[in-house]
């Protein structure tokens, strides 16, 4: 059975995609169903089934993602120094099956013992965040290794990768919602939670055990060569000395906690917090630090050419305004959850959905979509008039602007009534055409632009610029007015001085945060970044 998948494996040929690519399709998706089911309960769990407030929620939701993005970053060096990234995949796979059993036993004992239910939610979180950390950027970076550099195929490999992300997350965000945000006659049965955790369990150890047996077939590149090994002792030693290694580890530390500080302070400026959280006042400074500091780093590198120095910098600038669209769209699973829940008629097409569900919406049109964009790109290619990657970017940003502004003036017209589904459907139909122009995009210019020896570390850090506008997306939730208000008794959430005292003004806020970062970046695409990526695209 071996052999015969190894002959048509090595049958492949240069005008088609590796067997590899559809391999790591395959465990992406049932990654993407583990994290993607849990991510869709999460926050109605923690205010259902955990006493959270959203305020509480929000927060926490936030930071869970936003430190899933950031130990890639610990994840790639761990791979590119010592493991590899097929061993990487393995332990982290392992770790979140691990971390949705625990948040299975969290759903089952919370009426008995909340604070021992607590506990285990916080330490399934952490296992999946861990988790997440060596799986992420290993299995990204490994579709790259599939390709030479400068293959015409990456972008339309990274665009099939990530139907198989969102084909993942489709699934898991359809079964775990119906298994466990079970709503009879207005009533939530909260006790139905731990379903849905079981079954993104289950989908993780398929996955990760399917990688382990086939992953010796699958994963070589078109000359046959083995990727993904862990490192020989000699590659190690050419790769950094032990001097260079604690030198660079000294210099993060300082660097991260010197803007730890000045992200403290300038949070309480903007949000003028008077409630004291553990996250929001560590959790969330760090992982902001973190992205300054390792850009620094990597930059100021000694051994960089300055071609790879460019395009490094290049990496960063584009990252800096991928966190806003992050911020904005990552309110999936937390405000936009919330307003599913209690402001919004769920009423369609004769089923009352599960308010946990209504996110799925972008899972399903990116699988309905995807393609066709794919060959849009091509298409245009071939007259000679495709966007290069950054301004591919920007029209993400104004695409999900557009999307918080249809939405925005209908809520501005909508009085005491509920909110028509639909909407929110529409809303996510533009947020899905803005990331299908950002996200494969975008892992497949890291892919291109990152030297060698750093490309895992690299495209860790590219996570951890998701992670930063997911903090922020935190952050930005608990700005989501009370649904109901009484006139000088309600206290409303500020930012900037400005009071947000309904969902025209929620949404109006994301409006603008978009599409300024639109602007900007597509005044810098055609400019000093297509000089700064050296003839990649």
């Amino acid at each position: 059975m071996s052999s015969k998948i190894q002959q048509t494996y090595m049958s492949s040929n240069s005008t088609s995609h590796p067997k590899g690519l559809y391999f790591l399709f395959s465990t992406e998706m049932w990654e993407r169903f583990n994290f993607y089911g849990m991510r869709a309960l999460l926050s109605l769990f923690l205010v259902h089934a955990l006493d959270f407030s959203q305020y509480n929620s929000s927060i926490l939701y936030g930071g869970f993602l936003g430190l899933s993005l950031l130990t890639p970053m610990l994840g790639g060096y761990i791979s590119d120094r010592y493991i590899g990234n097929r061993n990487s995949i393995i332990v982290g796979g392992f770790a979140m099956a691990f971390g949705q059993l625990l948040l299975f036993s969290s759903a089952s004992s919370f009426k008995l013992d909340i604070n021992l239910a607590t506990n285990f939610m916080y330490g399934g979180l952490l296992f999946v965040i861990l988790g997440n950390g060596f799986f992420k950027p290993n299995i990204s970076s490994m579709v790259g290794q599939l390709y030479a550099k400068g293959d015409s195929r990456l972008d339309a490999a990274f665009s099939i990768f990530y139907m198989g992300i969102n084909t993942g997350a489709t699934l898991g965000m359809l079964i775990c919602p119906w298994l466990g945000d079970v709503v009879i006659n207005g009533v939530r049965m909260t006790e139905s939670f731990k379903w849905g955790f079981l079954a993104s369990g289950i989908a993780m150890l398929i996955g990760t055990t399917t990688f382990v047996i086939y992953r010796s077939i699958f994963l070589k590149s078109e000359d046959g060569q083995e990727i993904g090994l862990a490192p020989t002792f000699k590659q190690m030693k050419q790769d950094a000395s032990e001097t260079e290694k604690a030198e660079f580890s000294i210099k993060f530390i300082l660097i991260t906690i010197l803007l730890f500080v000045t992200f403290t302070l300038g949070f309480h400026q903007l949000f003028k917090e008077e409630i004291p959280n553990l996250i929001n006042d560590w959790v969330y400074p760090v992982i902001f630090s973190s992205f300054f500091s390792l850009g620094f780093l990597i930059i100021t590198e000694k051994n960089l050419s300055k071609i790879e120095r460019d395009r490094i910098m290049a990496i960063f600038i584009i990252a800096f305004f991928v966190i806003f669209f992050w911020a904005a769209y990552e309110q999936a699973g937390s405000s936009l959850t919330f307003i599913a829940d209690k402001q919004t008629d769920l009423n369609f097409l004769g089923f009352q959905l599960p308010p946990s569900s209504v996110q799925n919406a972008s899972s399903i049109f990116i699988i309905l979509l995807v393609l066709p964009f794919s060959w849009l790109w091509i298409r245009l290619a071939k007259k000679g008039i495709e966007p290069n990657s950054p301004s591919k970017q920007a029209i993400g940003l104004l695409l999900l602007s557009i999307g918080y502004l249809i939405i925005a003036m209908k809520v501005n017209n909508l009085g005491g009534d509920k909110l028509g589904v639909i909407w929110l459907f529409i809303m996510y139909l533009f947020h899905t055409m803005g990331e299908l122009s950002l996200s494969p995009i975008g892992l497949s210019l890291v892919s291109q632009l990152a030297p060698k020896r750093f490309s895992s570390l690299l495209m860790g850090v590219w996570l951890l610029a998701i992670g930063a506008g997911s903090a922020l997306a935190g952050k930005l939730g608990t700005l989501l007015p009370p649904a109901t208000a009484v006139a000088g008794q309600t206290v409303f959430p500020s930012f900037l001085g400005f009071e947000i005292k309904n969902l025209y003004d929620f949404f109006i806020l994301f409006v603008i945060m978009a599409g300024i970062a639109s602007v900007i970046l597509f005044g810098l695409a055609n400019g000093p970044l297509k000089r700064m990526m050296h003839g990649i695209r």
